[in-house]
């Protein structure tokens, strides 16, 4: 299977311009710049439980390395995009790409990933997975195909970030999360 698009923009860039933080709001900026998992952060702020909408979730091989996790061509990763949907009022807050190297993760944890709704970092918890996060990259892009999922117009903004996750010092993760900049003003 070939890989997406999209999982080539997201590292070393994706499309768009490096995001300068100057000018967004505070939670912007906490949204952007926490080290944490952001399902958390959003029920706090939002006075909401989070729910996890899988879009999609699939096995794919490589079809060239991806220097980020060190992974070769012919590699198997899993190909996940998510959003991040308010429970009572369906609202999407965050749509999410991540691409997980999964012979990096226990049997359980893989299992439970695949068959389930739960979060990463629910599963983190759940798991007790030590990880490490280390920002990549934080972009404003074109809201393009994913404006449906916002209601909003394919030329409004998305900020985004990027990030690797490590687990006893192996990156086992690669991240993309965005939201409307018109969110948390």
């Amino acid at each position: 299977m070939k890989l997406s698009r999209e999982v080539h923009q997201t590292f070393p860039s994706a499309m768009g311009e490096p995001l300068d933080l100057a000018g967004l709001t505070i939670l912007q900026k906490i949204f952007l710049t926490t080290d944490g998992t952001l399902t958390k952060l959003l029920e706090v702020c939002l006075s909401e439980p989070m729910q996890l909408v899988k879009l999609s979730e699939k096995i794919i091989s490589l079809e060239a390395d991806l220097l980020p996790l060190e992974v070769e061509a012919g590699h198997s990763v899993i190909d996940r995009k998510i959003l991040l949907q308010g429970e009572k009022s369906r609202h999407n807050w965050l749509y999410a790409t991540s691409i997980i190297v999964p012979d990096r993760l226990t049997e359980p944890l893989r299992t439970e990933l695949m068959s389930s709704t739960q979060t990463l970092g629910n599963l983190w918890l759940i798991y007790k997975l030590e990880t490490f996060k280390e920002q990549v990259a934080l972009i404003r892009e074109p809201a393009a195909e994913l404006a449906g999922y916002f209601q909003i117009s394919r030329t409004d903004s998305l900020l985004s970030r990027v990030y690797r996750v490590f687990s006893n010092r192996t990156p086992i993760m690669l991240i993309t999360e965005k939201f409307p900049e018109s969110y948390f003003v």
